[in-house]
């Protein structure tokens, strides 16, 4: 499956000088936030792929313009293709407002979401826009990483971590695009735009999550889908 994840500035390549073989091969698209809404919109008319997004902290227009024809995966495990995705937006709280948490509100957050990433075995991505504490976040307090996302990473051990929010232009020279984290989480900082590639050995498939509950219920709902819609 190939992936194509967006975060922080709109590229221009994709939209003001768009054209169908910049997205050949794509299956899927995440935005980690602070995108406009008329960007994703425009994104998934062109293209026809589904976009998955979550909110980055400047991402407050969303309460009355959220991006129309995609799907918020927010404080949810999302299932696409078998591919069990987790999403976390928002940053560090540095002023009053929305889309941002501390590390006390962010914590109760996952903790909200744990029976259901027990039910469906754990996740293989997680989808956040703030990173991780100590993995590619600077010490400024808009721009710090959350402790909860560590706790997370080292209980449920998924496969990648894809975030935004750290700017290039920031870390001016010591910008580093993949980290690996201790649980075995490759972090991802997806400024502009990545593509990752993930072999479907990485994930389990609809109905093998080793969940027998979840895989239960996959099963009966694949089975009320037509034949062509099966997975």
């Amino acid at each position: 499956m190939k992936i194509l994840v967006l975060a922080d500035v709109e590229d221009k390549a994709l939209w003001d000088y768009y054209s169908p073989d910049k997205v050949e091969g794509i299956d899927l698209i995440i935005s980690c936030g602070d995108l406009h809404h008329t960007y994703l919109e425009y994104l998934v008319t062109m293209t026809n792929i589904d976009i998955l997004y979550v909110h980055g902290n400047h991402d407050t227009r969303y309460e009355k313009q959220p991006p129309e024809g995609c799907i918020n995966i927010e404080d949810q495990v999302y299932i696409y293709k078998g591919l069990r995705i987790l999403g976390l937006g928002g940053s560090y709280r540095y002023k009053p407002g929305t889309c941002m948490y501390t590390e006390k509100e962010m914590a109760a957050r996952i903790r909200r979401l744990l029976p259901e990433i027990r039910m469906k075995n754990g996740f293989d991505i997680l989808v956040t826009h703030a990173p991780a504490a100590g993995y590619g976040d600077m010490e400024d307090l808009p721009h710090r990483g959350f402790l909860c996302f560590n706790a997370l990473l080292e209980k449920f051990h998924p496969k990648y971590m894809l975030h935004g929010h750290v700017h290039a232009s920031y870390q001016s020279g010591s910008f580093r695009r993949m980290l690996k984290h201790p649980s075995g989480t490759t972090i991802i900082n997806c400024y502009d735009k990545f593509v990752l590639e993930i072999d479907e050995s990485e994930f389990p498939r609809p109905g093998k999550t080793g969940s027998a509950l979840f895989d239960i219920y996959t099963a009966v709902v694949n089975f009320r889908k037509p034949k062509w819609m099966r997975e």
